[in-house]
């Protein structure tokens, strides 16, 4: 009896550590393309999700978070940032907008190829209804994604 319990408590241990370890070494590929794309980032760790890979990161003392994928080619960055200071055109397009009376939660500036500069906005109105607003920098919603 004694022998089972311990063999399932080292079997629960043993899944532990794998479901919270890495499973596999981050694609050179990605390792590669940030660090040509952020030779200047501190504090980096590599989250692997197998499809793709995001990159925790500060630049210039502000947090940041880099997405490729496995192949090393960028899809986005984010930087956290704060609704006060964004520029006036996007707060005046977010004023404006039908979701202006819903609760603010979280202020990105998302950099996308091509030099696309959005300025994301996280917004809810209740716990099941929750939004991502995407504005341009004229101020202009441009994408919107339902959220958790």
């Amino acid at each position: 009896m004694m022998r089972r319990i311990f063999s399932l408590l080292l079997l629960l241990f043993l899944l532990n550590a794998v479901s919270f370890g890495q499973i596999r070494e981050v694609p050179e590929a990605v390792q590669e393309a940030f660090d040509h794309q952020y030779p200047d980032a501190d504090s980096v760790k590599y989250e692997d999700n197998f499809v793709s890979v995001q990159v925790h990161f500060t630049l210039n003392g502000e947090r940041m978070k880099a997405s490729y994928t496995n192949k090393g080619r960028w899809k986005e960055t984010e930087k956290v940032w704060n609704f006060e200071q964004l520029p006036a055109d996007v707060k005046d397009g977010f004023d404006k907008s039908k979701y202006a009376d819903w609760q603010i939660s979280e202020t990105k500036i998302v950099y996308r190829p091509d030099g696309v500069e959005r300025y994301r906005v996280k917004v809810g109105k209740n716990d099941l209804q929750k939004k991502y607003l995407f504005f341009n920098k004229t101020g202009r919603l441009v994408e919107e994604l339902i959220t958790i």
